[in-house]
Parts: structure tokens; sequence; C-alpha cells
């Protein structure tokens, strides 16, 4: 696979009418899809549950961004089994082809970013500068562990021994479990994710509690890129019960 050298994502310019113009036009877009209720994700079958999660507008708590199906700890056991059990095939697919899943989801981020920017802003009150640079940010992290998979899967350099031949190669691990911050709600979501699935392992994703809708886009982005059913599964639900849950299993 041939890809150019990597390049920082510059941040849109807010010092142009233009620019501006585009995120208004974002956020009214956004505001008309605010106080949906949507479901957790598992193996590629929507859960639902008796709970829910509900982002707030940081600053206005009367406006709700989105209602979630709170997960369990029954469904978050079965998360990891879903997972683990797409890890068996998964680890054995080609490094190029799980990159280019990278690169594909980089291009629709691009394509969507002033849309991604509005929901960052309704749910974590980032203003539209912050809001960008997080975007962007994302697409750096995508775009970098895409390259960086795509030389760690490359013949490795080690130091030879007369007599011997060696080789060095990196192997997936297995289930790995996303608990991002809300702060950088999208970029460190994205990035520890991708880091994960490019490397060949299958991802529970638990967004922070307070920015659950950045893990939807996150999911939906991934899905459209093609990435098969059970690679990464969405699980909004509480540090307390869903958290622990994840991070205590054997086989995390």
């Amino acid at each position: 696979m041939n890809v150019k050298p990597f390049r920082n994502e510059s941040f849109t310019d807010f010092s142009k009418k233009s620019n501006i113009e585009k995120q208004e036009k974002a956020l009214a877009l956004v505001r008309k899809q605010l106080g949906k209720t949507y479901e957790m994700v598992v193996g590629g079958k929507k859960l639902r549950s008796k709970g829910r999660t509900i982002s707030y507008n940081p600053s206005n708590k009367d406006e709700i961004i989105a209602k979630f199906h709170k997960g369990t700890k029954e469904i978050a056991n079965r998360a990891i089994e879903t997972a683990f059990k797409k890890f068996e095939d998964w680890k054995f697919v080609p490094a190029d082809k799980r990159a280019s899943y990278l690169f594909k989801a980089s291009a629709i981020i691009k394509k969507r970013r002033f849309e991604i920017n509005a929901w960052m802003i309704l749910e974590t009150g980032k203003n539209y500068l912050e809001a960008d640079a997080d975007t962007a940010e994302a697409i750096d992290f995508i775009e970098f562990y895409g390259r960086e998979m795509l030389r760690y899967a490359s013949k490795q350099p080690i130091t030879p021994l007369r007599g011997e031949k060696n080789e060095l190669v990196y192997l997936p691990l297995g289930v790995g479990v996303t608990v991002p911050p809300w702060n950088f709600p999208f970029a460190i979501l994205v990035g520890m994710a991708s880091a994960a699935v490019v490397a060949g392992n299958t991802v529970v994703l638990k967004p922070s509690s307070d920015s659950p809708m950045m893990g939807k886009l996150y999911y939906d982005i991934m899905k459209e890129a093609g990435l098969p059913d059970g690679v990464i599964n969405f699980l909004p639900g509480s540090g307390g019960e869903v958290g622990d849950t994840l991070v205590g299993h054997p086989k995390t």
C-alpha cells in the first residue's frame, strides 16, 4: 500500500466568514437531531435496556443532546465475549487491510468535519476552534496509526547473529477496552480505539458519560468505512458498573 508521508491536519481558519457560516449551518442541522434515543451495539446487533444515559448541553442543561440505552454488567460481559470471538478472525486480517479502514474513516471525518464539530460544541461546550482542533487531532491519530501499522507489519531490523535466522513480528493481543475522557471527547476516543483496531485487536468502547455522542459518531463512521461487525462494540454506561466490569474481565 502506497501512502503519502504523514502530515498534521490543519485547523479551520475561523477568521474567515465562510468557515463561520459553514459551522453555523452544521450547528443548525445538528440541533434538528437533538433528543433522539440510541441503542448499544454489540456484534453489530442493537441492544436496549431499561436504564438511560442522558447527554446534556453543559451550557444549557435544559437542552438534551441525546439519550442512550445504558449498559449493564451482563451486557458488558457479553460485549467482551463477543469481541473475543471476533478477535479470532480479525487478528488474521492483513495489516494493510486493517489500515485501509482507518484511511477510509479519515476521509469520512474530513467530509463530516463541521458536523462533528457541531456535536462536540453542543455536547461538551467547546468553542469553534477547540472543537475543530479536537476533530483535526482525531484525523491525525487515524492517519498516523494507519501508517505506523504498515511500518510495523513490514520486515523489522534486528541484530544479525551468525548461525541464526531470526525475525521480529508484532502480534495482536486480544480485546481492548476503550474508556476515554470527556475533555478531548473525540480525539482521544478515536486515537485509543483506532490504535487497537489497526493493530489487530477488537474493542469494547465505553464512551464518557458526559460525551457519549462522540462514541456514537465514531462507531457510525467506522461502520460507514466498512469495518466488520464485532470489531468495535459500542457500550455506553456508568463507570461503576460497566467500566469496572470491562477492565476487570480476564479476557480484557
